[in-house]
């Protein structure tokens, strides 16, 4: 039995054909997977059979900066439906799992982004979540009138008074404004419209939200930055916090610190559930696991791993130049994602990783934990990660989709909840119910 109260918190991140980058090749994967809505629908309902906490769907709004031959290899991030609307299809499907989207500050304006979270609210009954990002990738930019992508530091702080403003507009009606008197003639009651009149350096915004008030207060925050900038912006305003973190110490240590900045800010400890990133591949037994890891492994085409390792941490470098099972070069800060950056060179110094070695490590769960085993030896992981404070649950890159979804949810999840650390039926009706975090 667990040794911590409370019980975990379970996320599937439903990626268009798998957390693996070549998971469209394996054998048993519907190959339009990422354009089917039907299969999103059937992905969702293994999770709430379940009784995940949640199902999540990034999003970024342009290509990768690779070479197109190199991307005509992956289905990942290419083709595939625009989150809010897919959720908005899943969420008439589904009764009791909370439906979470991911969607960036940099080039949506905020009160159209307010409008279509407190829609998917409102349609789902108060299961909606908002992942707050910054856009990263250089040639989103240029689908938005911009030649290349803001700064780390200036996205950072759009952010902070973006998110200010989306907690206004969602502010605007009092909990009983609504109030559809018909006899009396009146819909709404005059007292409870909130105008927000937001001007500040990057937004003019005077309200009110015509979306009436979400039947969660408001949807639920998601964060996933882990630079410095990101953590502060997920300390200050978000609910939960997505992470990567490839290591049992560092998920420690990234949970320590961020609970320490949430209470700098004057939160409640505790008050935000940390959701570090796993990539499990699970078989009846260890052997099983592995070979199935291997299956998808192989289906790794040289020039996609190199191209997507670029994308991810090379600063624009060619790395087609070095000898694949030679060393990884020196590398300049990239204008990208930093924390993946970090997470791969330092695990590739500590381990003497090739580049074929550390395109594989990420091309496999894009740089989040492998946990590669039996039901029990993962549920293993998860318990000894859940004890240690460096978690409270996790967010599943499954490997491909829909079959390591049914691994997890129909080997792991019983065996969690046998050992006492994972629900057996759904406390409440609304994501913040599920997830036990107030707003604030």
């Amino acid at each position: 039995m667990s040794t911590r109260k409370g019980m975990m918190k379970l996320a599937a991140i439903l990626s268009p054909t798998g957390g693996h980058v070549a998971s469209w090749r394996h054998p048993d994967n519907p190959a339009d997977g990422a354009v089917n809505i039907m299969r999103y629908i059937e992905e969702a309902q293994i999770a709430e059979a379940a009784k995940f906490d949640l199902v999540f769907l990034a999003d970024n709004l342009g290509l990768k900066d690779a070479d197109v031959s190199d991307l005509s290899r992956t289905a990942s991030s290419i083709m595939f439906i625009e989150p809010l609307t897919a959720l908005a299809a899943v969420a008439m499907k589904t009764e009791r799992i909370g439906l979470v989207a991911t969607a960036s500050t940099t080039y949506t304006e905020p009160y159209n982004l307010a409008r279509y979270f407190g829609s998917l609210d409102l349609i789902s009954n108060g299961r909606a979540g908002w992942n707050l990002v910054t856009s990263a990738q250089p040639l989103e930019a240029v689908n938005f009138s911009m030649d290349s992508q803001m700064a780390h530091a200036d996205r950072y702080a759009r952010a902070e008074e973006y998110a200010d403003v989306v907690f206004g507009l969602w502010e605007s009606w009092a909990p009983d404004a609504l109030i559809l008197d018909k006899e009396g003639g009146r819909y709404f009651d005059p007292k409870g419209m909130r105008m927000l009149n937001h001007d500040g350096k990057y937004f003019k915004v005077r309200g009110p939200l015509n979306v009436m008030r979400s039947p969660q207060g408001r949807p639920v925050v998601f964060q996933a930055g882990s630079s410095g900038p990101g953590m502060n912006l997920a300390a200050r305003v978000a609910d939960c916090v997505f992470t990567a973190q490839a290591s049992l110490e560092g998920a420690q240590e990234f949970y320590k610190n961020i609970n320490q900045l949430a209470e700098s800010f004057g939160r409640e400890p505790g008050s935000m559930k940390v959701l570090p990133g796993i990539f499990p591949i699970v078989g009846s037994t260890e052997a099983e696991a592995r070979r199935k890891f291997q299956e998808l492994q192989d289906l790794v085409h040289p020039d996609l791993g190199l191209s997507i390792l670029s994308a991810a941490i090379g600063g624009g470098v060619d790395f087609s130049e070095y000898d694949l099972d030679g060393p990884v070069p020196e590398l300049p800060v990239t204008k990208g994602n930093t924390t993946f950056q970090s997470n791969l060179l330092q695990a590739a110094r500590k381990e003497n990783l090739t580049l074929r070695e550390l395109y594989l490590r990420y091309a496999s769960g894009y740089g989040h934990r492998q946990l590669v085993g039996s039901y029990d030896q993962v549920a293993d992981q998860l318990e000894e990660t859940f004890n240690a404070y460096a978690a409270d649950g996790f967010a599943l890159s499954i490997p491909w989709l829909p079959g390591s979804l049914k691994d997890f949810a129909e080997m792991v999840v019983p065996e969690l909840q046998r050992r006492g650390l994972f629900r057996t039926e759904y406390e409440g009706k609304t994501l913040r119910e599920h997830l036990s975090v107030a707003k604030h």
